[in-house]
């Protein structure tokens, strides 16, 4: 499992990137092969191709509950590293993505619409979801007295918020609450071993004025990211509900 402190507060903690474009990659056999083939000698052990409805994705198989992975779809290109050993690790397949698939994929700076990098956290929750949530975040709120009553449950409760992070409003932060508990879960009042998953995406809007400046925009926005999770998700976010799940098991 990974050793990064970020890791440590979660079942699973992962870094995700997208790079989304306006116009459709290029699909050509040879195209994409070569260019899976140049992050394989890059990446060792991404060495299983697998085709899917509408993606093409090369992937490492799992070792203890780590593995990386890249998809290819019509307008995106995204990666992830799930329970990476480090940061560094992470985003050192990142980078090399940003590099390498311009060239292989002709990708031009009036394409990019954005690029995105999200951090991840997976709660291992068995209980309901929305209400663990609500308990957390809202239970002595003006928004948590519209749902104050014997008979008021929460059915729905995943919140979402995005803020600007510089005056241009070309980059922004979302925060983003997943719940996973169904309607019929609460009636039966059995409920499934399923995560709690809590987001934090950083995001750049296109278009770039060099392709070469992809990987300082890839510095910027992890620089975000490490320092919004710090000093807001973990204490204001994660915290409060692993607070609730530990007591909701009690």
């Amino acid at each position: 499992m990974m050793a990064t402190s970020f890791g440590a507060l979660c079942t699973d903690f992962y870094v995700n990137q997208r790079i989304s474009l306006k116009m459709d990659l290029p699909t050509a056999r040879e195209t994409i092969l070569d260019l899976f083939d140049r992050i394989r000698r890059s990446r060792p052990g991404m060495d299983r191709f697998r085709r899917f409805d509408g993606e093409l994705a090369l992937e490492s198989a799992p070792k203890d509950g780590a593995y990386e992975w890249m998809a290819l779809r019509a307008t995106s290109i995204r990666s992830g590293a799930v329970n990476p050993d480090s940061l560094a690790d992470a985003y050192q397949l990142h980078r090399l993505i940003m590099e390498v698939t311009p060239y292989f994929l002709s990708i031009s700076p009036l394409d990019i619409e954005c690029i995105e990098l999200m951090f991840g956290f997976d709660l291992e929750t068995k209980g309901n979801h929305d209400q663990i949530v609500f308990d957390a975040l809202y239970e002595e709120t003006s928004l948590g007295s519209l749902c104050d009553g014997d008979t008021h449950v929460p059915t729905d409760c995943q919140p979402y918020f995005t803020c600007a992070l510089d005056e241009a409003k070309t980059i922004q932060a979302n925060y983003e609450v997943k719940t996973r508990t169904s309607e019929q879960e609460v009636a039966e009042e059995k409920f499934e071993d399923e995560p709690i998953s809590v987001y934090l995406s950083i995001r750049q809007d296109g278009p770039v004025t060099d392709i070469d400046d992809m990987p300082r925009i890839f510095e910027t926005l992890a620089g975000h990211a490490e320092k919004l999770t710090a000093e807001k998700l973990i204490p204001l976010l994660l915290t409060p509900i692993s607070r609730a799940i530990q007591s909701s098991s009690c």
